[in-house]
């Protein structure tokens, strides 16, 4: 049976983005410490990330993505990325959540969606058997924990202490119980996965 996995990574102290992110910026400034477990070691936004994930973090990403049949992510993850060039980086069904679901681009790269509940039920019929990656921002996964729709969390913990920008869980009024379910740790990132059990 296919599961919603919602994944993201913070900061130390809760962020997910450094101030001021966006398009050119997307993870804030002095955010880009936050993937580098993507990248596989520091990068800049001036110069470009340009490595790839290595041992754990390429352990941990490849076992995510070995079971996921599709994607879903915020309108503003989606800008703040500047539509990865207008290409799907995953290759596989792409649905975007946002409150202009009209402004559908061309083609069929990314599927605009009108809300998260709409989001999942249209990842589920494309996933098929498989799993659902919900990759964020972190307004999206809050909604999808609010709302019900999350079978498992990952916190992907990097070690900076960022100080602003955006919270994870800012805001977030509702109760959750966890069940942690596995640990993975890098130079670069601590993964902690956790089942959500209510």
């Amino acid at each position: 049976m296919s599961k919603v996995i919602a994944g993201i990574t913070t900061s130390v102290d809760g962020y997910i983005t450094g101030p001021d992110d966006g398009p050119g910026c997307g993870l804030g400034i002095g955010g880009e410490r936050l993937h580098y477990w993507v990248f596989g070691g520091p990068w800049s936004y001036q110069s470009g990330p340009s490595g790839e994930p290595t041992g754990e973090d390429k352990a941990w990403l490849d076992g995510a993505m070995a079971g996921t049949g599709a994607v879903i992510c915020g309108r503003g993850t989606y800008e703040a990325a500047e539509h990865w060039g207008d290409t799907n980086p995953w290759g596989l069904p792409f649905f975007v959540v946002t409150h202009r679901p009209e402004e559908q681009p061309p083609g069929d790269d990314f599927i605009f969606v009108g809300s998260v509940a709409e989001g999942v039920e249209k990842a589920k019929a494309a996933a098929g058997a498989n799993n659902i990656y919900l990759m964020g921002g972190a307004d999206i996964i809050r909604q999808a924990l609010a709302g019900g729709h999350v079978d498992e969390l990952t916190i992907i913990l990097a070690p900076i202490v960022l100080g602003g920008g955006k919270r994870l869980f800012e805001g977030f009024t509702r109760s959750l119980e966890l069940e942690q379910l596995s640990v993975r740790q890098s130079q670069f990132a601590t993964f902690v996965e956790y089942r959500v059990t209510n």
